[in-house]
Order: structure tokens, then sequence, then C-alpha cells
């Protein structure tokens, strides 16, 4: 979550005009067009409700990321910062830290118990037009993107799972910036999307998604007016140096992806020192569904 790009005129355009998507499902490719609604008035799909109907539990505060889950002594000496959310890297080939020595089922129950609570981050396979070069690597396959989501979806419950997170926790999936101009490429990063979507919902955990404001989440707003199904039930968006927001980000509607479905990463790359200890780490404003620990 190394890369945010800034908003253009032309990303506004994207956002706020009427456009047509191609949206891969299965294999096969189906068009849809997208109507802004009049102002006040709530499109189809806003992605709105209670997510505590489905076994949410609701965080609202600060919380911060960092690459490597911290040791116990250092979340212990966190405890005097702002924060009381922490976002994990729970896996997917995309991950930048695969090593990750301290988070382990007994790590999440202690920080669980400090008063911590968990935001699981998925990095699974990258958009084709994906734009940070190391994640070039590690994009979908155009020719199964379904396919490849659902089987990646399965591998991040499991994690999630494997780690004492039980059904009704969140999984988000980590979509780095991309090209979501590229009509092909916005399909098949669509497409696999919607597959990890559909399949971490039918496991009976809530679907997230993490990406820069102007590419993937602009893009999953656009489809979101286009009626496109199977989105996420939460946003975190990406928007380096700018006041957090919940509720004005320029890309969606302000009564789209509410209540308690936002998650605003507003500062990033930067150093903190809390209880005598200094951290990397990413910042972050949250209302927003966090891991249930069993």
């Amino acid at each position: 979550m190394r890369y945010v790009d800034r908003i253009s005129l032309a990303a506004r355009r994207w956002v706020l005009l009427a456009v047509t998507l191609g949206t891969v499902v299965s294999g096969s490719t189906s068009a849809a067009v997208a109507v802004v609604p009049r102002p006040g008035e709530p499109a189809p799909g806003t992605m709105s409700g209670d997510l505590t109907a489905l076994g949410a539990e609701i965080f609202d505060g600060e919380a911060f990321d960092t690459c490597v889950a911290p040791p116990l002594d250092a979340m212990r000496d966190w405890l005097r910062s702002p924060y009381r959310a922490v976002g994990v890297y729970i896996g997917g080939r995309g991950r930048a830290c695969k090593e990750q020595p301290h988070l382990t089922p007994g790590w999440v129950r202690e920080v669980n118990a400090m008063g911590w609570r968990l935001l699981p981050l998925y990095v699974g396979s990258q958009s084709p037009c994906v734009r940070l070069e190391n994640k070039r690597g590690v994009v979908m396959d155009s020719a199964r993107p379904w396919d490849q989501g659902v089987e990646e979806a399965r591998d991040a419950v499991a994690s999630a799972r494997g780690l004492g997170m039980t059904a009704g926790s969140p999984v988000y999936l980590d979509m780095e910036a991309y090209d979501h101009t590229d009509e092909s490429c916005a399909a098949t990063t669509l497409a696999f999307t919607r597959a990890f979507t559909r399949e971490v919902r039918e496991q009976g955990y809530i679907p997230g998604y993490y990406s820069s404001s102007t590419s993937g989440i602009a893009h999953l707003e656009n489809a979101r007016l286009a009626g496109v199904d199977d989105l996420p039930d939460v946003l975190w968006y990406a928007r380096w140096q700018v006041p957090p927001t919940l509720h004005d980000e320029p890309v969606l509607a302000p009564y789209a992806w509410q209540p308690h479905r936002r998650i605003h990463q507003h500062a990033g790359d930067v150093y903190e020192t809390h209880g005598g200890r200094r951290m990397h780490i990413d910042r972050n404003l949250v209302h927003a569904p966090v891991a249930i620990i069993r």
C-alpha cells in the first residue's frame, strides 16, 4: 500500500460521466451503462445497510498498518498511541512482506486481549495494468480472472480462519493502483474482484477492498453506478496528504458505502514513536468491520 496517484480532471470525468463498462463474468463478457443519479437521489446498489446484521463488529477510530505485524512488546508499547486498530497482512501471492514471524493465532489472541482490533488484508493477484513495477510479477490471469478470484478468496478466508478470525470478520482485498481507463484491463480486474467478493461473502466473511481513490475506488464506484453486482461491502481508499475523512471522498457519492463501510488511508510511509518504540506505518481513519476473534 505504497502507491497513491493524485486525482486528475480525467479521473473526475470518469466518475461523474456515464460510461460503458465491459464486465467479465465466468469467462463471458457483458456491457452495462452507468447512470449518474440526480443530486440527492440514491442509486440502485448503494452498498448501504447495517453490517452488524451480518455479524460484523464495527471499529470507529484511528488505525495504522505496517508491512510486518509488530512483536507483542511493540504492540504493548503502542497502547500509548492514538491508535487502537492495526492492519495485518494475512496472505496472498502479492504480499510484500511474506515473512510474518509474529502473525500467529497466539499473537492475534494476545493483541486482541490488549484492546487492539485487527484489519486483515490479503494481497492477491494484481491487475494486469498495475502501476507498481514490483507487482507486475503477480498479475492475474486475463484468461481466467473469475476462477482465480474464487481460488484466492478461499485462500484468504482459510488464512483468516487459521489465525482465529471467525465468520463475520472482514477480509480486505488489496488491489494496488492500476489504469482503470484501459477497458480490457478494467474488465479483467473487475471480474477477479467480483469473484473474490462473492466467494468471501459465501464463506460467511465480509468482503472489503483497498485501492487508490483515483484508480480502483473510482472504478468500483463507477461499477456501482452501472448496477454491477458482487461488489465489496467496505471500501478502504488511499488518498494521502489530505485531511482524513469518511464522508467527503471526491470519487464516492456521499450516500454510497454507508454506514460503517469506509476506511481512509490518509498518510503513508511515515515514522512514529510511541512508548519509546519507532515504527514505519500508514495512517488510517476507520469506521468499518474488524476481525472477530474466538
